[in-house]
């Protein structure tokens, strides 16, 4: 299974050893999981690892940044997307394009709509929904 790692996924990891987004990392090798993520989400990431305390950096070169495959930034021209939030659109689009089952996110305030709902055939969940739902 092939999931899409929103930088709010990223940032609860790297910020935090303990919760979700972290264990879902941890144990994706031993699942079967393919993690991934785009460029634009690793870049926004980068940007706000600061914001979480000295640790935050240097966990997420150690922990996150290894376990996650970092794929260019692309878009899905075959497939309109409806999405109010312009900064997202490139996630969601780059999700698609990568073929993913499922997009992992903990920006509950952009993708409220969406969380718990498919979009193409692929979930939109936040890292503890997706443990629920395919428990590791």
């Amino acid at each position: 299974m092939k999931l899409f790692l929103d930088s709010s996924v990223l940032l609860a990891a790297s910020g935090s050893a303990k919760g979700a987004s972290r264990l879902l990392i941890g144990e994706a090798a031993d699942r079967g999981l393919d993690l991934v993520s785009s460029l634009y989400c690793f870049e926004e990431t980068r940007h706000n690892l600061p914001k979480l305390g000295m640790h935050a950096e240097a966990d997420f070169e150690k922990h996150v940044a290894p376990f996650v495959e970092c794929i260019e930034t692309r878009l899905v021209v075959d497939r309109p997307l409806v999405f109010p939030v312009t900064k997202d659109r490139p996630v969601v689009a780059g999700a698609l394009a990568a073929k993913c089952h499922a997009l992992l996110t903990l920006d509950r305030a952009d993708f409220q709509r969406l969380l718990g709902t498919e979009v193409y055939g692929m979930w939109i969940l936040t890292p503890g929904d997706w443990l629920k739902k395919f428990p590791l």
